[in-house]
């Protein structure tokens, strides 16, 4: 019985003197993501402001448009300087924030925390959710006028105006979000002994955090337009006053002076709560 042999053909070696070349491997440069960079986007964003202003004045100096009843951007410009220069334009700011951070706060707090509160008594829960869905319902600029009759025409009242908009929007997502804890997870605790007590604080309480910081997002608009509502009814100062009182007298341009500064209130305390929300949750922020 014969057995068949194989050669195996060998690699010639290298001449000796010669050193092997070793091919590295080229790596190609990843283009440039110009639609994500931060800076670009920035830019566009300036520019198309920029635009609209441009237009905007072109427009009220060619007569295109009512300049007395429009405004224009030179105008705004000259009554923002005046504003500043007077005090008014801080006084009304710092007036505006302080009612609404306060009112934003408390409102926000107490209806997060006694929504939670309403996972340990789900009777409870049961009764009163026909009213607290009424009540969301409810816009709550129509309780201004009681409200101010209640606590007069200063500050009190705006804060009670923009805690009584946010406490129910927080109340609710924090109920809400109890519902969407795995009932599994509940089962598991307590079979393992865990007391109720300590389900709501290692369990309820982290689950519900998304819910809470997504209502907190909202109650800043909510808590901003309460207050705002409640200076147009009755205020001795305010951004709300000062448009309301400028556009009974026909200047536009302090309008507009006060609506980009209640923008700007608006968007730096929306970045604000981003930012704790990045903190406490990290894993949920994009």
């Amino acid at each position: 019985m014969s057995t068949a042999t194989h050669s195996v053909a060998l690699p010639a070696a290298a001449p000796a003197g010669k050193a092997q070349a070793v091919k590295t491997p080229v790596r190609k440069r990843k283009p440039f993501a110009w639609k994500n960079s931060f800076w670009i986007a920035n830019l566009l964003r300036i520019a198309m402001i920029a635009g609209v202003l441009a237009a905007w004045q072109i427009a009220a100096d060619q007569g295109a448009i009512n300049a007395f009843l429009m405004g224009s951007p030179a105008g705004i410009y000259q009554e923002a300087m005046r504003l500043i220069g007077t005090g008014q334009l801080w006084q009304d700011t710092y007036a505006t924030v302080e009612a609404t951070l306060i009112g934003f706060l408390v409102g926000s707090l107490s209806g997060a925390f006694c929504g939670l509160l309403l996972w340990c008594f789900p009777y409870v829960a049961r009764i009163l959710d026909p009213f607290f869905v009424a009540l969301n319902g409810l816009p709550k600029i129509a309780l201004a006028p009681m409200i101010i009759i209640w606590f007069g025409s200063g500050m009190l009242s705006k804060v009670a105006l923009a805690f009584v908009a946010t406490f129910i929007v927080s109340l609710l997502s924090a109920y809400q979000g109890t519902h969407q804890i795995d009932t599994s997870l509940v089962n598991l605790m307590r079979s393992l002994g865990a007391t109720k007590r300590l389900i709501f604080l290692k369990l309820v309480i982290p689950s519900t955090l998304p819910w809470i910081i997504a209502s907190f997002r909202l109650n800043i608009g909510f808590a901003l337009i309460a207050e705002i509502g409640g200076e147009f009814i009755a205020s001795d100062k305010g951004l709300g006053r000062m448009i309301f009182v400028s556009g009974n007298l026909f200047n536009l341009n302090a309008v507009w002076v006060g609506i980009m500064m209640l923008m700007v209130v608006a968007v730096v305390l929306y970045v604000v709560v981003s930012k704790i929300e990045k903190s406490i949750l990290p894993w949920n922020s994009k």
